[in-house]
C-alpha cells in the first residue's frame, strides 16, 4: 500500500474544544477507520491538499478561525473532486446564524450532525464519507485514463487510421467503465448545454425519476415539473443563480413517473467560456430517500426516548404522592369520628397534596408552560435579602460567599421563580461538597458581561448586553459523561428518594423563559460553577418602590359578589365553597360566553375570577379585556396552573393583570381578592 492510499483513506478530525478529538478518534478506531487529528483550519487545510478521505470538523472549530484558505482550496478542487465533511454542529433554537449557515453552505459536499450524536450515526457518517471520496477517487481514475486514451489517439492519428479506430473503441471502453462504475454507485451523471437548455443524462439519472433510459428530453421545465410545488421557489432560486456562482447544490423532492415522493441532492459544477460566461454545467444526482427515512427513524426513536423517560419519572414520583393522599382519605372516610387521627392523616395528605404541587411547577418550569410575573429589577437586591434562607439551605458546615457587582444592571425576570433557580443551585452545591475533607464554600457572583455573536450563535438569542448570575461550589466536580446531562429532565446522580432529577431542569427552564440561557461548567476534584445568563433590561426598577403586602386576611363585606368563571365542575364546586366561605355571593359561568352575558346583565358584580385556559374560544385574558368593555373599571383576578400557548399567554396581559396559581388553598384566594378589591 502506498502512502498515497494511506492519506487518501484517512480521516481528518478538527475538534479543538475538551475531548471532542479523542473521543471521535476512539470510535472511529473502533471501526478500523484510521484518523489523523489536527491542530487547527490552517493544518486541517494543509493536510488535505496531502490527501485524505475525508474531514470530521466541529463548528465551533469552523466559526473561531479564517476558513479563507480552506475555502480557497475546495474552490480550486479539480472537476472530480468534491471532498466530503462530516460536521458535528451544535443543537440550535431558531435559524442558525447567518455566517455559520453560509460558511456550511460553502463547504459543499457537507453532512451535518446536530450533537448530541451517538456511536454509531457518527461511524456511519463517516463510512459514508470515506465511500464517497473513493468513488470520486475512482472518477478521477477514470478521467484520467480517458485522458489518456484520448493522447494516444492524437499520436495514432498522425500515423495510421488503424490505430485511430483501435484507440477511439478503447475510449469507448473507459466511458463504458466510467457509467458503469456510476451507476453501480446510484449516482446519475448530467450535463447541461446552459446556451440551448438541453441535457445528457444517464440511464441512472432517468430511473430516479421513473423514466426508461434515454426517454426524456431533459431541460430547465422539464425539471421544475418534477419538482414537488412547497421545494420549487427554492430550486428555482438556486438554479436562477447557477450564471452567478461555480456550483450548484441542492436537495429537494421530486415526484417519480409513478406518482412517488422522492428526496434527491443535486450537485454540480460551472463550466465557463473565455469571456466568463457560463456555458455548461455537469454533475450527478443522488436519491437520497433512504437516507433521509433512516435520519427521521433515528430522530423519532430519540424523542420517544426522552418521552419515556419524562413520563416514568413523572408516574413515579406522583404515584408516592397520590399514594399519601389516597391513603388518607381513605382511613379518614372509614373512621371520620376520630378528630386526632383524621387531622393527622389531613395534614399529610395536605403537605403530600403541596409536594405535588411543586413538582408540577417544576415540570412547569422546565416546558416553560409556567405563569410567570416577571418584575425589573436588580438582581443584586433579591440575593441579598434571599441570603438568610440560602445560607440555612446551604447548612452551617457551608461558607456563602456573596460577590456582587455594585454597578450591576438591572434584569427581566419573576423575582420568585429566580430565587427558585439559585436555592435549586446552592442546595445540588451543598450536596456536591457532602463528605469533603476541604473547606466546603459556596460563591454567589453578579457581573455585567457583553456577548458577542459567537457566544450565542448556538442558543439562538441576539448578542449585546447581558448580567451573568453565577453559583461555585469546592465539590468533587462532575464527570463529562454526567455534565452532558445534568440540564436532562429526571436525570440524577442522587439515591433513590432524595432526588426528582427536576432541580436543574427547573433552572434550565426558568433562563429560557426569561430570554437567557444557563451554563455549567466543572472539573472532577476543582468543583463546579453554575451561570444564569439574562438580558439586560432597559425598564426602570419596578423593586424599589415596592414592597411586600401586609392586607390582613378578611371576608367579605356588603355583599361583595364573584363571578366565578371555571369549566372543570370539581375545581368549581371547592372554589364556590371557600368564596361562600368567606361570605362573598357568587355567580357562577362555565365558559367566556355565560361570563360576558352576566357582565352585560345588570346584577351586582365586584370581581371576575377566572381560569386561564378555557374551552370556547376565548381565554381568561381575552375575557378580561372583553369585562373591561363591558363594564369598565371591573376588577379581574386570573387562576392557572398551566399556559397553553406560550407566544399569547406565558404572560398575562404584559404582567398587568394579577394571578393566583392553581393549587390555591382558602386563605391564599382570600389574600387575593382583598389585593385586587383594594380593601384591607
Amino acid at each position: 500500500m502506498t502512502e498515497a492510499t494511506c492519506f487518501e483513506g484517512r480521516v481528518l478530525v478538527l475538534a479543538p474544544r475538551g475531548r471532542d478529538t479523542a473521543v471521535v478518534r476512539q470510535v472511529l478506531s473502533q471501526a478500523g477507520t484510521p484518523t489523523s487529528p489536527c491542530a487547527d483550519l490552517a493544518a486541517l487545510t494543509a493536510r488535505i491538499e496531502e490527501g485524505a478521505g475525508c474531514a470530521l470538523v466541529t463548528e465551533e472549530a469552523l466559526a473561531e478561525s479564517d476558513p479563507g484558505p480552506l475555502l480557497a482550496w475546495l474552490d480550486g478542487q479539480p472537476p472530480w473532486s468534491d471532498f466530503p465533511f462530516v460536521v458535528l454542529a451544535t443543537r440550535q433554537i431558531g435559524p442558525r446564524p447567518e455566517r455559520s449557515a453560509r460558511l456550511l453552505a460553502r463547504l459543499g459536499n457537507a453532512v451535518i450532525l446536530e450533537r448530541p450524536i451517538n456511536a454509531e450515526t457518527l461511524t456511519s457518517a463517516a463510512a459514508a464519507a470515506l465511500r464517497t471520496r473513493r468513488r470520486q477517487y475512482q472518477a478521477r481514475e477514470y478521467l484520467l485514463e480517458r485522458e489518456r486514451s484520448q493522447e494516444r489517439l492524437r499520436i495514432a492519428n498522425e500515423t495510421l487510421e488503424l490505430r485511430v479506430v483501435e484507440r477511439t473503441r478503447e475510449v469507448e471502453a473507459a466511458r463504458e467503465t466510467m457509467a458503469f462504475a456510476l451507476d453501480a454507485a446510484a449516482l446519475g451523471s448530467w450535463d447541461v448545454d446552459l446556451a440551448t437548455d438541453t441535457a445528457r443524462c444517464s440511464p441512472r439519472f432517468d430511473a430516479i425519476f421513473g423514466y426508461p433510459g434515454g426517454s426524456v428530453a431533459w431541460g430547465r421545465q422539464a425539471f421544475l415539473d418534477h419538482v414537488v410545488e412547497e421545494d420549487r421557489p427554492e430550486v428555482e432560486a438556486s438554479l436562477a443563480g447557477v450564471a452567478r456562482g461555480d456550483r450548484l447544490d441542492l436537495e429537494c423532492r421530486i415526484r417519480r413517473l409513478d406518482g412517488a415522493v422522492r428526496w434527491i441532492s443535486l450537485g454540480g459544477r460551472v463550466s465557463r467560456d473565455e469571456g466568463g460566461r457560463a456555458v455548461r454545467i455537469a454533475g450527478i444526482l443522488v436519491d437520497r430517500t433512504e437516507q433521509r427515512i433512516t435520519e427521521e427513524s433515528l430522530r423519532q426513536a430519540q424523542k420517544m426516548e426522552a418521552i419515556g423517560q419524562l413520563t416514568g419519572g413523572v408516574a413515579h414520583d406522583f404515584n408516592n404522592l397520590l399514594t399519601v393522599v389516597v391513603g388518607g382519605l381513605d382511613m379518614i372516610l372509614r373512621h371520620p369520628d376520630r378528630i386526632e387521627r383524621v387531622t393527622r392523616l389531613a395534614t399529610a395528605a395536605m403537605d403530600a397534596a403541596r409536594r405535588g404541587e411543586r413538582l408540577t411547577q417544576q415540570l412547569l418550569a422546565f416546558s416553560r408552560r409556567q405563569m410567570l410575573r416577571p418584575q425589573t429589577l436588580n438582581p443584586n437586591r433579591l440575593l441579598l435579602d434571599f441570603r438568610p434562607l440560602a445560607e440555612r439551605a446551604a447548612g452551617s458546615a457551608v461558607e456563602l460567599v456573596l460577590d456582587l457587582d455594585p454597578a450591576l444592571d438591572p434584569i427581566r425576570v419573576d423575582p420568585a421563580q429566580f430565587e427558585a433557580a439559585i436555592l435549586n443551585i446552592v442546595v445540588n452545591a451543598r450536596h456536591a461538597m457532602e463528605g469533603g475533607t476541604g473547606p466546603s464554600r459556596i460563591t454567589v457572583r453578579s457581573r455585567n458581561v457583553r456577548l458577542g455573536t459567537g457566544d450565542v450563535a448556538d442558543k439562538g438569542l441576539a448578542p449585546g448586553p447581558y448580567v451573568v448570575v453565577s453559583i461555585e461550589d469546592s465539590g468533587a466536580g462532575i464527570p463529562p459523561e454526567t455534565l452532558a446531562r445534568v440540564f436532562e429532565p429526571f436525570f440524577t446522580t442522587k439515591e433513590v428518594g432524595k432526588g426528582t432529577g427536576l432541580g436543574l431542569s427547573q433552572v434550565y427552564g426558568f433562563a429560557r423563559s426569561a430570554k437567557g440561557f444557563a451554563e455549567i461548567a466543572s472539573r472532577v476534584g476543582s468543583g463546579t460553577t453554575v451561570s444564569l445568563f439574562f438580558p439586560q433590561s432597559t425598564d426602570a426598577d419596578e423593586g424599589e418602590a415596592a414592597g411586600p403586602s401586609q392586607a390582613p386576611l378578611r371576608r367579605a363585606s356588603d355583599g361583595e359578589t364573584v363571578l366565578l368563571v371555571e369549566d372543570d365542575e370539581q375545581v368549581l364546586t371547592m372554589a364556590v365553597e371557600s368564596l361562600e366561605d368567606l361570605r362573598y355571593r357568587v355567580v357562577v359561568a362555565r365558559n367566556a360566553a355565560e361570563a360576558l352575558d352576566h357582565l352585560r346583565g345588570g346584577e351586582r358584580i365586584d370581581v371576575v375570577f377566572s381560569d386561564v385556559v378555557m374551552p370556547g374560544g376565548m381565554n381568561g385574558s381575552q375575557l378580561a379585556r372583553e369585562a373591561q368593555r363591558a363594564r369598565p373599571g371591573i376588577k379581574v383576578l386570573l387562576t392557572s396552573g398551566y399556559v397553553a400557548n406560550l407566544d399569547e399567554g406565558q404572560v398575562i396581559a404584559g404582567g398587568e393583570l394579577p394571578v393566583l396559581n392553581k393549587p390555591y388553598r382558602r386563605d391564599e384566594l382570600a389574600r387575593s381578592l382583598r389585593q385586587v378589591l383594594g380593601r384591607a
